[in-house]
């Protein structure tokens, strides 16, 4: 039986198949890249080969929603552009501009079964293990997979959704062996008991984003379809405080569907107007327009992305205070958090005393891609000469004196 026909679960009891070298080295097959510029890697003075690992559901970069798959995209353009060698798994459709290989010639989308996905994962690390100095695993059984066939080559991986509590302990169990990064601070103090290796907020490529310091008259609402996001929150605190608002929003899933149809279609009006999911393009000349971003979470949300895709146009966003949302919105400087949909009503009629200057200026310092792309190069050299801290480190022990990110220099 093959890794893609056992359930999800069933991956952590798969025995100690290893998956060590098996085949030739990287300059044996035909993973070498398009382009290899920027300096050399600062360990032996020898590039890193990396080996990304993406979810099958979205093409990276993404044509429209996919916040995961455009993380991705940045991470491994800023990658080989320092010089590494970088190869990326994912769908066949994907166009990141490095060497790509794929099981699925396109996108299986996000709500394919669970096989599809871990399919994918085992021809990955068929791929990968024993011809690169490091995987990077962006998906969720990828990491469970490595960790329970004791995989040979070291793994990182990124933790880009909730961790449930009901997750913790697999995480707490995987992170012995593979080394886990968080996104935020937030999503780091929600499982004390997982070893986190390094926390490395979502950085983007600000310079692709349009600066405009005399948007139109509407405020937005950008994301998915979904309760937690609060669609229906954003149109009525729009409503109240007498301001259009545009909504553009991806709708792939039954419940988003469900959602729409009996919370926020009967909203709809010449003042509250949606607009659909929108391409790459459309989504940044909406945001470039946009007087704010409203945010009306109700969920702990990981890292919310579109905050600072609005920053980097000189929006500002207006959010409940949830999940990572204060470690993005600086109070009364880049937006205002709110605690509900009547604060939020009153920070709409004073969103013009934010500077966007400001805006653009702060997604610039402290989200912009080269620090991220930094900060994970520091871990991977570390993780991959075998300095990590990885078995030695003692779980999350959280503390008034609270915790400190990642600094890069």
């Amino acid at each position: 039986m093959t890794f893609s026909e056992r359930h999800p679960i069933s991956c952590l009891k798969m025995g100690r198949r290893s998956l060590g070298p098996r085949a030739r080295r990287w300059s044996d097959t035909n993973m070498t890249p398009r382009s290899v510029i920027g300096t050399t890697d600062r360990r032996h003075g020898e590039r890193l080969r990396i080996g990304i690992i993406a979810p099958p559901g979205v093409p990276v970069p993404p044509p429209a929603y996919g916040g995961t798959e455009l993380v991705i995209d940045v991470l491994a353009r800023g990658l080989a552009a320092r010089g590494h060698y970088v190869q990326l798994f994912a769908s066949g459709d994907s166009k990141c501009p490095v060497p790509v290989r794929s099981v699925f010639p396109r996108a299986v989308g996000t709500t394919a079964p669970a096989t599809y996905e871990l399919h994918h994962l085992e021809k990955a690390y068929e791929a990968f293990v024993g011809r690169v100095d490091l995987i990077h695993d962006h998906s969720f059984f990828g990491p469970l997979f490595a960790h329970a066939t004791h995989c040979e080559t070291p793994v990182v991986t990124t933790i880009h959704g909730l961790i449930a509590p009901d997750m913790e302990g697999a995480y707490e169990s995987l992170s012995r062996s593979v080394s886990v990064v968080a996104i935020s601070m937030n999503q780091r103090t929600s499982a004390p008991r997982v070893r986190v290796e390094s926390v490395i907020p979502h950085g983007i490529d600000v310079a692709t984003y349009p600066f405009s310091d005399a948007p139109d008259d509407y405020v937005l609402f950008l994301g998915r379809m979904h309760p937690d996001k609060g669609a229906r929150r954003a149109v009525l605190a729009a409503r109240a405080a007498g301001v259009p608002i545009r909504l553009a929003a991806k709708m792939w899933e039954p419940l988003e569907r469900r959602y729409f149809e009996d919370q926020v279609e009967p909203l709809l009006r010449p003042d509250a107007v949606y607009v659909g999911e929108v391409g790459i393009g459309e989504k940044r000349a909406l945001l470039r327009g946009a007087r704010a971003l409203l945010n009306p979470i109700r969920w702990r949300e990981p890292f919310g992305l579109v905050m600072v895709e609005a920053l980097s146009c000189g929006t500002p966003v207006i959010s409940f205070g949830e999940g990572s949302a204060p470690e993005i919105v600086r109070h009364g400087v880049n937006g205002f958090l709110v605690e509900d949909e009547a604060d939020m009503v009153a920070a709409i009629a004073k969103i013009d005393t934010i500077d966007r200057a400001d805006c653009r200026r702060d997604a610039i310092e402290r989200f912009d891609a080269r620090r991220m792309v930094l900060a994970y190069e520091q871990l991977f050299v570390r993780v991959s000469s075998g300095a990590s801290e990885l078995r030695a480190r003692p779980a999350l022990r959280v503390n008034a004196g609270g915790l400190v990110p990642l600094a890069v220099a």
